[in-house]
């Protein structure tokens, strides 16, 4: 069990470094060929910033760990809005002014809406698994011919920012993007069994762990990256960065590890997490879209945000205190 921790540990700090030397070699790497900062931001850095969930979900998708995959995916989507987006907002209140974001939170909500669909019946089957992949190949069709069509968004002239202070040779872009990702497979894998082996030893599902401690440690580039990007006045990578993560775990993440191995789940993660993801998804969209105007996140938004993510894991938590007792 101690073994375990220290791996858990190590490992989610592991992920968390490899992630971000992974989003900076590609990033640069495709700003060296004058790919449309725009671009770079919506899939290199979204898909880079999911690197974490979408390792971790296949390697226990391919375990038969079910809880743990979809437990990370919708874990990381609820962390990401109330805990991420609600502590940045604490520090420096978020303003909407991307057009590219008032065009990408509806999105989310209508992407949020098929999940629940699907989940309705406890199980992501492999058709369904397919389905969202095909519906992520779309989304990101659409995003390249954004970043392709918009040349003059906010949040395309805020990553061009960052691209530029964070220029980088290719020879070295490319070796941090090899040894990211190679870093990615390894923890990834230690992690998963380290979570396996700390839930078994507490008797507590795979789901749980998947929901908490995962989803919190497979987070933290989106939680660094919002709270630099907010206090740097670059508002529109902030909540873009949970925006993007958010559409990456729902589609790819969910879709590439129900692809492997069907998910089947109890009830509870249709009736709670399920239902707790939607709800958030629901107030970002009515507080980020802005109907009378620009949208954003104030700082009592962020607070509301983010004692709902205290409340929901003290739940998770109670939930675990009490299992003992009501198996005998």
């Amino acid at each position: 069990m101690t073994l375990a921790f220290i791996a858990v540990v190590l490992c989610l700090v592991l992920l968390v470094w490899s992630a971000d030397r992974f989003v900076e070699g590609a990033a640069s790497i495709a700003h060296h060929y004058d790919t449309p900062p725009l671009l770079i931001g919506m899939v290199i850095v979204g898909f880079g910033t999911s690197a974490p969930e979408i390792m971790v979900s296949i390697l226990a998708a391919s375990q038969g760990n079910p809880g743990i995959a979809l437990g990370n995916a919708y874990g990381s989507n609820i962390t990401n809005i109330a805990l991420v987006l609600g502590a940045t907002a604490l520090i420096a209140p978020i303003a909407v002014q991307s057009e590219v974001l008032h065009k990408e939170l509806p999105i989310l909500m209508g992407v949020t809406a098929l999940a629940a669909w699907q989940l309705w019946d406890g199980e992501i089957t492999r058709p369904e698994a397919v389905g969202l992949l095909a519906v992520f190949v779309g989304l990101m069709g659409w995003a390249i011919w954004q970043g392709l069509k918009t040349k003059a968004d906010t949040l395309g002239q805020d990553i061009e920012q960052e691209l530029e202070a964070r220029a980088m040779p290719v020879r070295r872009a490319v070796f941090w993007l090899v040894v990211g990702l190679a870093l990615l497979v390894v923890s990834s894998r230690i992690l998963v069994w380290g979570a396996v082996e700390i839930a078994h030893g507490f008797g507590v599902s795979d789901l749980i762990i998947g929901l908490t401690v995962i989803a919190v440690g497979t987070s933290l580039p989106e939680l660094a990256a919002s709270i630099i990007a907010a206090r740097k006045g670059e508002h529109d990578i902030a909540l873009g960065n949970i925006i993007g993560s958010n559409l990456f775990n729902t589609l790819a993440v969910v879709g590439i590890a129900g692809t492997i191995h069907p998910l089947a789940v109890g009830p509870e993660v249709f009736t709670r997490d399920m239902m707790v993801m939607a709800s958030l998804t629901l107030a970002l969209f009515l507080i980020g879209y802005g109907f009378r105007g620009r949208g954003g996140i104030n700082r009592v938004a962020g607070a509301l945000l983010l004692a709902s993510y205290l409340g929901y894991t003290g739940y998770l938590v109670r939930e675990v205190l009490l299992a003992p007792a009501v198996v005998s």
